[in-house]
């Protein structure tokens, strides 16, 4: 009998006993399917078989299998390849290592994919490669989001070039599908390397890795013959991609299936999406389910006062007022090029109905964590981690919520060899251009380019006692005066108060701090810039994109 993908696995095969891949120890079977595969004494997850996969994300009985069978051949005329595959066939039931095909995820359609190391370890050869591309060419043409769980040893050496060329065409493919503004999203599980890790598995719009998962280029043991370099514990694990930029967050197995859901649902470029159908549906748990997730549910001052209470380590912070703002906010890591800079955080908040992508300058609120986000001075790295995820927001329709806070970008060696300058030129270009709205909000300091750089907005505000500035009264000081202890005189003379830029024209609006941003009036500052956000996305929502694109333009054009 034809077995029915999402079917409960034998329960003779669940009586039986199994040897976790990480800590050793004999486990009972039932127990581990149980726990999604994941060893129930140490945590080591073990590698799953493809039907296990799809049972675990598709309702049941939704999957549907795409190009079950396509023509294989040898391109090399490789010796006793064809015995091979015959074998490998025999001994796995599988036909090839991807299985592709279209399923229902809570009620939304959508193309999943999946890796089975078991078949040759999932290298690529032209079958998979045809699959992986039909598969995304026929999702584009569907309108349909994309999910492949990742797993092989990279090209198939038996077919030489032609594996090689497997790259370029999945890549191209999947060009196309984000060109129709659809979701792409890898799930990179033990072990992802090689052509695949070059090509498909790295180029999601976002991508998730399965924790401790092996994932890099080259293996150790090709790094190791090629270089004769031993690579250090824990050097391409899925932490260690995550630390350095190149993956959005390590996801657990026992929530997979909601999360999934999620990215379908914020990822619509239309219709409205509220976080109340996410709670009903009990997806409180997917809370922290993604490792470094962010869940954040007076008397008149002079200009040299304002400075000095904006740089105050307990004045709160963007996390502090998205707490009243968003009903949930989930972070996104990395520019998928350096690093993962904590002093510029961003990820997708939803305010009401409607999901918005978020970027905020964050300082740190205790002396560990200042040093942590470098006090809030971003590198390049955090810069265009920024324009990773606005590019994202244009490419999903969903607009941008800035909070501008730092006394400027990092100004060290290590900056200028990344690339500063151009980072921020970079920001400033690609902002101008978005298609989609803009909100600025600097809530404390606002330090030259390096603040501007996340500040291109349709609309620019200012909490009633931040700054903005060309740069720090010390540093106007010294330069203008040659004396940086006049910096109190320089405040005062630069005109750098919400006040005085809203007299000049350079923000929209000044948001009341009701005596001082405090942890006592956080809450009364998040709830009124709530209510002007929401005001602020009602007028843009419908408007043409060139029109927004345009009004952006012509606001700096003014100057």
């Amino acid at each position: 009998m034809k077995k029915r993908w999402g079917a409960a696995e034998n329960t003779a095969e669940e009586s039986e006993t199994v040897k976790c891949p990480k800590c050793g120890r004999t486990l009972d079977k039932r127990k581990v399917i149980t726990h999604k595969y994941v060893c129930y004494e140490c945590g080591g997850y073990f590698r799953v078989r493809t039907n296990n996969r799809i049972r675990m994300v598709a309702d049941p009985g939704s999957f549907e299998e795409w190009y079950k069978t396509m023509p294989v051949s040898n391109p090399l005329n490789y010796e006793d390849y064809e015995e091979k595959l015959r074998q490998v066939r025999e001994k796995t039931g599988l036909d090839e290592g991807f299985t592709v095909g279209k399923c229902r995820i809570f009620g939304e359609e959508a193309v999943v994919g999946v890796c089975d190391a078991r078949f040759m370890m999932a290298s690529m050869g032209h079958v998979i490669g045809e699959k992986v591309t039909s598969a995304i060419e026929r999702a584009t043409k569907e309108g349909l989001p994309v999910f492949i769980f990742c797993c092989s040893g990279g090209a198939r050496m038996q077919e030489g070039i032609i594996s090689l060329m497997q790259m370029a065409k999945t890549s191209a493919a999947i060009k196309k599908h984000g060109d129709a503004g659809l979701l792409y999203s890898t799930i990179l599980t033990d072990p992802t390397t090689g052509g695949v890790t070059a090509s498909f598995a790295m180029l999601g719009d976002v991508i998730m890795a399965e924790p401790g998962a092996l994932i890099g280029f080259a293996g150790p043991r090709v790094i190791k013959q090629t270089t004769g370099e031993e690579l250090p514990e824990g050097f391409q694990t899925a932490e260690f991609l995550q630390q350095h930029g190149f993956i959005d967050g390590i996801v657990e197995r026992r929530v997979l299936k909601k999360i999934l859901y999620f990215l379908i649902r914020s990822h619509q470029r239309t219709g409205k999406r509220s976080w109340a159908e996410f709670d009903d549906k009990g997806f409180g748990d997917i809370l922290g389910s993604l490792a470094g997730i962010h869940i954040t549910l007076g008397k008149k001052k002079s200009a040299w006062e304002k400075v000095k209470s904006v740089r105050k380590i307990e004045r709160p912070s963007a996390f502090d007022y998205m707490e009243s703002i968003f009903d949930i906010f989930v972070e996104s890591h990395g520019d998928r090029c350096y690093g993962d800079d904590g002093a510029i955080v961003g990820g997708i908040g939803f305010i009401d109905s409607q999901p918005v992508t978020v970027i905020a300058d964050i300082k740190g609120s205790s002396a560990a964590e200042c040093v942590e986000r470098n006090f809030g001075m971003p590198m390049p790295d955090g810069y265009r981690k920024a324009l990773r995820l606005m590019k994202q927001a244009e490419k999903f329709n969903r607009p941008i919520i800035s909070f501008v806070n730092t006394a400027g970008a990092f100004c060290g060696a290590e900056a200028e060899k990344r690339g500063q300058g151009e980072a921020i030129a970079r920001n400033l270009m690609e902002m101008s251009a978005l298609k989609v709205p803009v909100l600025s909000i600097l809530i404390g300091e606002g330090g030259s380019g390096g603040a501007l750089a996340t500040a291109v907005g349709n609309e620019v505000w200012m909490l009633e006692n931040a700054t903005y500035s060309i740069l720090s009264p010390e540093g106007f000081a010294s330069i203008l005066w040659k004396d940086a202890g006049r910096a109190k005189e320089a405040s005062e003379v630069m005109n750098i108060t919400a006040q005085d830029l809203k007299r000049l024209k350079v923000i929209e609006r000044i948001v009341p701090e009701y005596g001082g941003a405090s942890k006592d009036t956080k809450r009364a500052i998040g709830v009124y810039m709530k209510d002007k956000i929401k005001q602020f996305l009602k007028k843009y929502d419908g408007m043409d994109p060139e029109r927004i694109a345009e009004e952006r333009y012509n606001r700096f054009r003014a100057y």
